[in-house]
């Protein structure tokens, strides 16, 4: 892979990282605690609620997992192996680096 594609898949990365900092805020505010107050919330509200509050922390869950890839992917950019199949070595085709800039495996491995 040669410094322009490198680049471009760091660039890639950055961006992805800063977006899912962005959605993880977001989320954080939708997990909050459902307030269980019958007085004030009919039952089928609070389980919308309820329901609201755990996609809101899968989601939350789901972004911090590939904020770690994110940032496993940088770091193999910074130590020069961004690009490489971590199984068997050879390059990873950029169109797959492309689609998942977080990729590790190329397509013959990840099969």
């Amino acid at each position: 892979m040669n410094a322009a594609q490198t680049e471009h898949f760091k660039s890639l990365l950055l961006e992805l990282q800063s977006s899912l900092a962005d959605t993880a805020q977001s989320a954080e505010k939708s997990g909050a605690t459902v307030e269980l107050d019958q007085a004030r919330v009919g039952r089928l509200s609070r389980m919308d609620a309820m329901q609201a509050q755990q996609m809101a922390l899968e989601t939350e869950r789901r972004n911090r997992a590939r904020l770690i890839l994110v940032q496993q992917a940088l770091d193999r950019i910074e130590r020069g192996e961004y690009g490489d199949c971590l199984e068997c070595g050879e390059p990873i085709d950029p169109r797959r680096l492309e689609a998942d800039p977080t990729a590790t495996r190329c397509i013959g491995c990840a099969e």
